[in-house]
């Protein structure tokens, strides 16, 4: 089969390494050069913006006899190129537009939910104005967190004591939501434990992957800007330390009951991966948010233990002949070389070498960088290249990831090392208990 992996990123990296393992041919739509989605690709097609070349990127689809498309990032979903791709004759994996709203508003999902009795969010409401707002933080006792109601790279969320220092400041992020035209919506502050659990959903059928927890803040420690995630880890057992079963069986119930509530609700079919941010509390497991694509980094952990291949998982997805899928018993993890100031003010001129003496101990994915004509990768304003390792615990898949990025070096770049490590692992598991 012809796949066409639309995106350029790590994820799309790995995506297109797993259907080329699977034997099929990949063609890949790129907004920046990443050497290893090339290296792998029978063809590319570069373009500056995927919205502004819908046509090329049809043209191209249909030149190359594309059996399957698989997108990657959010941006092409939420702009419907799932829909398109369809129309044309194309399958996809990847939700239609009207299904990917489960991640491009934040205030669809809290009401599906509602709509659904499906009992795992938080005290919540949507605004349009400053009519209210204060008011309902004062009734949140100050427990808030504010969420733009649209896509912002994972930067649109603000957390009262961790971005929001006071009130003040929380209204003020607000103002600003609304002087963009933009609406937001109020939710209760979560307190516990975050993880992911994502499924792929055929529209009636689900195969769950193992449980992972991702790292959004910039620095050892949870410290620092919020960014697009510096890193995830996942278990031998597919959970994490500091969760017990049922948590896992009540986040993998919560994402069944939201396939068929789409389906009610839209009456299409869910075809792609769903992906559960999700919080264990001390009142059971919460959702804090959805995404409707793979993750990235967690893609890297999880088709890291992939067992099943990938290609045929796609076309039972586009089929609707989901069964389930195999993993391998091996815990993973998976830390980001990032320009200095990556989540804030990234450096401009950072750049990437790469000894291929990683590989004895890693796997490496390509990013948001450059390859240009005299061989050198350079980076953009974004995360360069993931270190993925796996092994029979976490302790040995984190000691062989930090061994890989000894091979990785250039200028001006940095990684958060504490992920993964039995320090930070210990923190997380100790606070749940204090909580249960």
């Amino acid at each position: 089969m012809n796949f066409l992996v639309m995106g350029s990123g790590a994820r799309e990296h790995i995506i297109g390494e797993k259907l080329s393992q699977s034997g099929a041919t990949v063609f890949s739509i790129i907004t920046n050069s990443n050497p290893g989605l090339i290296s792998i690709s029978e063809k590319t097609l570069p373009v500056n913006n995927f919205v502004n070349e819908q046509k090329k990127i049809i043209d191209f689809s249909v030149e190359n006899r594309i059996d399957c498309v698989v997108i990657g990032p959010e941006d092409p979903l939420a702009h419907g190129f799932s829909d398109l791709f369809w129309k044309k004759g194309f399958p996809v994996v990847g939700p239609l537009r009207i299904l990917a709203q489960i991640e491009t508003s934040k205030g669809f999902t809290r009401d599906l939910l509602t709509k659904y009795n499906i009992d795992s969010s938080p005290l919540y409401k949507r605004f349009d104005s400053m009519g209210g707002v204060k008011e309902f933080i004062e009734l949140l006792s100050e427990n808030y967190v504010v969420k733009f109601d649209g896509l912002m790279g994972g930067k649109g969320v603000k957390v009262s004591g961790e971005h929001l220092d006071n009130i003040d400041e929380g209204l003020g992020y607000c103002k600003d939501i609304i002087s963009r035209k933009g609406i937001f919506v109020i939710e209760e502050k979560l307190i516990g434990e975050e993880f992911s659990l994502m499924s792929f959903c055929d529209g009636k059928n689900l195969a769950h992957m193992p449980a992972i927890q991702d790292h959004k803040r910039a620095y050892d420690g949870d410290v620092g800007p919020n960014t697009g995630g510096m890193g995830c880890y996942s278990d031998s057992n597919h959970s994490l330390p500091f969760l017990n079963d049922t948590e896992i069986s009540e986040a993998r119930e919560i994402n069944e009951r939201v396939a068929q509530a789409l389906f009610d609700h839209t009456g299409e079919p869910y075809r792609g991966i769903l992906y559960g941010g999700f919080m264990a509390t001390a009142n059971g497991v919460k959702l804090i948010e959805y995404n409707a694509r793979f993750g990235d980094p967690e893609a890297m952990n999880l088709l890291s233990l992939l067992k099943t291949d990938l290609a045929s998982i796609c076309n039972d997805i586009v089929e609707g002949n989901l069964t389930s899928v195999n993993f391998s018993n091996y815990a993973s993890v998976c830390k980001y070389v990032v320009p200095k100031g990556y989540g804030s003010n990234p450096a401009k001129d950072a750049t990437l070498i790469v000894d291929d003496s990683y590989s004895k101990y890693s796997d490496l994915y390509y990013a948001a960088v450059n390859l240009n004509k005299d061989g050198i990768i350079t980076t953009t304003s974004s995360r360069a290249a993931a270190i993925v390792s796996t092994g029979k615990s976490i302790k040995e898949a984190e000691e062989k990831c930090e061994t890989g990025l000894s091979f990785v070096s250039g200028k001006n770049l940095f990684t958060r090392h504490d992920i993964g490590k039995s320090e930070l692992i210990q923190k997380r598991i100790n606070h749940m208990e204090s909580l249960r």
